[in-house]
């Protein structure tokens, strides 16, 4: 597992970008539970936020791609509206302890 940052970086209904080891990457905080996903919209492969760690909706209840405009439910990455409906972002493997969040790389 490689850590990701402080638990205290990543507050609650917020998102963060992320780039280790060449892979870029957001995180999610959503009642408490943390979610990670690869940045990389289906419809295009193209990052996802409009600015620096900006990848919510204005309800900061979905992830939005700031190019098309797909939604992207927090908690599963499925998209329910947009051009890629039915794909999903790609989740990357995360748990949080008392040292903060950690994730699980592809290759790991």
């Amino acid at each position: 597992m490689k850590h990701l940052c402080a638990a205290t970086d990543l507050p609650e209904s917020e998102s963060r970008g992320f780039e280790t080891e060449g892979l870029k990457l957001l995180a999610v905080r959503r009642q408490g539970q943390v979610f990670v996903y690869k940045n990389r919209c289906p419809h295009r492969g193209i990052a996802l936020e409009w600015q620096p760690d900006r990848f919510l909706d204005d309800s900061a209840s979905l992830i939005q791609c700031a190019t098309h405009g797909a939604l992207f439910l927090v908690e599963n990455g499925e998209c329910v509206a947009g051009p890629c409906e039915g794909q999903s972002l790609t989740a990357i493997e995360c748990r949080e302890d008392a040292e903060g969040i950690w994730i699980m790389l592809p290759d790991d």
